[in-house]
């Protein structure tokens, strides 16, 4: 019990890193994305964890064409997918923003709505490829996509004829904006900014901490109270089969 508080007091401390880092890099200034993440495919992770959670500014148009959604995702106790959709930038390659989170249609399905048309501008902040840990679902390796278990990058590059950078936007604002969809149809929402929390961990420590000192106590106060009923004979000594 005691291992398992100081374990919930490394994972505070981890979260109270991942929450300074990503406040002070959304503290400055918004930088153009081609800047901030180079369009090499040859990046290595450091030069992208370096600029992850940054604000930043795409300017392009949308590849309606190759939207795909991730679905199994929540927003508001709201079950839907998000929408992922490239957007071609001046050099030819591309940038995957997510639009935001669509929940399910009357119908149960996730459809969604074109991108806006026309060159559009972007801002939003930077986020990374996912990944599948060891469990999880996997997407098939062939043919094209439109349901993704993850914002897989390097899986959407691979049905595309463009460079997609090494990590993708997550939308904040846009220039013109989403287009309005028809009434009752589901609207995409804006996952809006990040803000991490340090979560329980601390309560969760201190919970371990005082069932640890129970534990402890109560070992005591049960060691003593043994000792006290040997010294009065009301139990047998340790080796004492009793009368034969």
């Amino acid at each position: 019990m005691a291992l398992l508080g100081m374990w919930q007091l490394r994972r505070l401390d981890e979260k109270r890193d991942y929450k300074t880092l990503v406040e002070s890099r959304q503290e400055l200034p918004a930088v153009d994305v081609q800047l901030a993440v180079p369009t090499d495919v040859a990046v290595d992770d450091a030069a992208v964890e370096a600029v992850l959670y940054r604000s930043v500014t795409a300017t392009g148009t949308y590849a309606d064409g190759d939207t795909v959604v991730v679905e199994n995702r929540t927003l508001n106790s709201s079950s839907g997918a998000w929408v992922l959709t490239p957007l071609r930038l001046d050099d030819g390659s591309a940038v995957v923003v997510n639009r935001g989170f669509l929940r399910f249609d009357r119908n149960g399905e996730i459809v969604a709505p074109p991108a806006p048309s026309g060159r559009v501008t972007v801002g939003g902040l930077l986020f990374p490829s996912e990944q599948r840990g060891r469990f999880g679902p996997t997407d098939p390796t062939d043919g094209k996509l439109d349901v993704l278990a993850r914002v897989d990058l390097d899986r959407l590059e691979a049905q595309v004829d463009y460079n997609v950078l090494p990590a993708y936007v997550q939308l904040l604002e846009s220039a013109p904006a989403e287009d309005p969809v028809p009434q009752d149809a589901p609207a995409i929402v804006p996952l809006g900014p990040l803000e991490p929390d340090e979560g329980p961990h601390l309560s969760y420590a201190v919970q371990w901490f005082i069932f640890t000192a129970i534990a402890a106590g109560g070992y005591g106060l049960l060691l003593r109270r043994v000792a006290r009923d040997l010294g009065r004979g009301e139990v047998p000594a340790i080796g004492d089969t009793g009368p034969p």
